[in-house]
């Protein structure tokens, strides 16, 4: 969470000043990240603030490659659309491709995302459910070259489908259809 907030905080002054929705998530975010909610207290991020905030941040982590990003949410799950060109992200991230793996992947592709995430006592699991690329389920050795090579480069510690703590003292992170509940321990 540290490296998304400090990209956001330093993003925060080139926002479109009426974005209200981008500056409530990121002032909660910095109200998470510096150890400020109260014990027990929820902190709310409805679905045009995540939205919102995908859609100014999302640039700043992966510079080319990614538009028309967005959430929808539902219980315990959360989907993420995307037109996404794997050529551009992986040059953005400074890595050549061979000629043949460039060919596979160049173009900007429809791509869905599906998560369910499970969390309570401080820790979660964030298992991977569903990932659609151009309207064709990936799985197997696809979807781990997908992880591999787009996912684990921009979040290296991340854990799919493992326990990890979550820190910052949250109890537990619930996804509903209108918004996202973090729970501080008490």
């Amino acid at each position: 969470m540290h490296r998304l907030l400090t990209l956001a905080l330093l993003c925060a002054p080139a926002l479109p000043a009426g974005d209200a929705y981008v500056r409530s998530a990121l002032a909660k975010l910095d109200t998470i990240e510096n150890g400020h909610p109260k014990p027990g207290s929820v902190i709310v991020f409805t679905l045009q603030e995540i939205n919102s905030w995908a859609y100014y941040m999302v640039p700043g982590i992966v510079p080319q490659g990614i538009r028309n990003q967005r959430v929808t949410l539902g219980n315990d799950i959360g989907t993420a659309y995307a037109l996404m060109d794997f050529l551009k992200m992986r040059h953005a991230q400074g890595k050549a491709t061979n000629w043949v793996m460039a060919r596979m992947i160049e173009g900007e592709r429809p791509v869905t995302i599906s998560i369910r995430v499970k969390s309570g006592g401080g820790q979660c699991v964030v298992d991977l459910t569903r990932v659609e690329v151009s309207g064709v389920v990936a799985t197997g050795t696809v979807l781990d070259f997908l992880i591999k090579t787009f996912f684990l480069p921009l979040y290296p510690s991340a854990k799919i489908g493992e326990k990890f703590e979550m820190g910052y003292n949250i109890d537990r992170i619930d996804i509903r259809p209108a918004a996202v509940r973090v729970t501080i321990k008490k």
